[in-house]
């Protein structure tokens, strides 16, 4: 499907649902980016989920977005429920907004929801010369180390820096062996997982998509893995006054309530401490790729520069939907 019109398609949707036309816009624009990029797992496949929510009134259509400066730097958001799309394209600007003032910004959000891809907000401050580090909470994925019930969510890390070239460098990761997002669209799409990223209800290794999400899913790293996660739960859940230690509610199974997932932006000035950063970050760069590399690498690759590869082949040719979302599409359209 062309671009335009697919985003044309969604954006209607959005509205249909109750969303403005600008909030639809930021929300359409999110989801056609992780096409984009590759990221399947946080875009189309996404869509009716969100819809539900609205429509099943744990996502507020109509948010009164609270923004409360704390000081020049710092500034608190209550998205009041609204789509995570919408409060955090309100959080990151406003944390550029702030390092433009002082040299650095922190946004903290409450009261928000699923958002999408963290390396989208990171991408938005680098263009603007800013080091960024973002972090957010999940549903119960992972269980803590030693334990086994599952607490954690796959809580993505994300951190962004201007590279001194066209091609910035964004880690956006979670701190489990897979995200969640690819273990439901395997099991929608009757796929297999890798064997070694999750385990059964039983404590089995197991890949079957399907059986994964009624298990626990393993972190990267053993214990390391799990204590990157209760990190990420403190800074997005326990800081922000939003749901934390398992308290995040599953957007796809849970319409008890709201998720209150938490965000945190934090975003600087590269020249705060060196006025030649843009030359030391090429020259850092420059090494790492002139290592001596292994059998059948041809090219030492650092975070981002496969995922903009990506957006620049797939932003040239239409965009390949599979029978599932065409009729998620239909169904959404009427």
């Amino acid at each position: 499907m062309k671009l335009l019109k697919l985003n044309k398609i969604i954006k209607k949707i959005f509205i249909n649902h109750g969303l403005s036309n600008n909030h639809a816009t930021i929300s359409s624009n999110a989801i056609i980016n992780a096409e984009l990029v590759g990221a399947h797992s946080h875009g189309l496949s996404r869509l009716k989920m969100y819809c539900e929510r609205i429509t099943k009134k744990v996502i507020n259509p109509k948010p009164k977005i609270k923004i409360k400066k704390i000081s020049q730097s710092i500034s608190f958001i209550d998205a009041n429920n609204s789509i995570g799309f919408v409060a955090a394209d309100i959080a990151i600007k406003k944390a550029i907004e702030n390092s433009k003032k002082t040299g650095i910004g922190m946004v903290a959000v409450k009261n928000s929801g699923h958002y999408g891809l963290s390396g989208y907000y990171a991408e938005q401050a680098v263009k603007k010369n800013l080091v960024t580090m973002i972090y957010t909470n999940a549903p119960p994925a992972v269980a803590p180390h030693g334990a086994i019930k599952s607490l954690f969510g796959t809580n993505p890390i994300c951190f962004g820096t201007p590279t001194g070239s066209k091609i910035p460098f964004i880690l956006d990761t979670s701190i489990s062996m897979i995200n969640r997002g690819k273990i439901r669209l395997a099991a929608r799409n009757n796929k297999k997982i890798p064997k070694d990223v999750a385990l059964d209800k039983f404590g089995k290794p197991t890949a079957d998509a399907k059986k994964a999400l009624k298990g626990v899913q393993l972190p990267i790293g053993s214990f390391r893995g799990s204590g990157l996660a209760w990190m990420v739960d403190i800074l997005s859940g326990v800081l922000t006054g939003s749901n934390h230690a398992g308290k995040v509610k599953d957007p796809f199974d849970d319409f008890s309530g709201p998720q209150n997932i938490g965000h945190l932006f934090i975003t600087f000035k590269t020249n705060l401490f060196v006025k030649n950063y843009n030359n030391r970050i090429k020259n850092n760069i420059r090494i790492i790729k002139k290592l001596p590399k292994i059998k059948g690498v041809k090219n030492i690759m650092y975070p981002g520069e496969n995922k903009f590869k990506r957006f620049k082949i797939n932003s040239k040719k239409d965009i390949r939907i599979s029978s599932i979302i065409k009729k998620d599409l239909k169904s959404l359209n009427n």
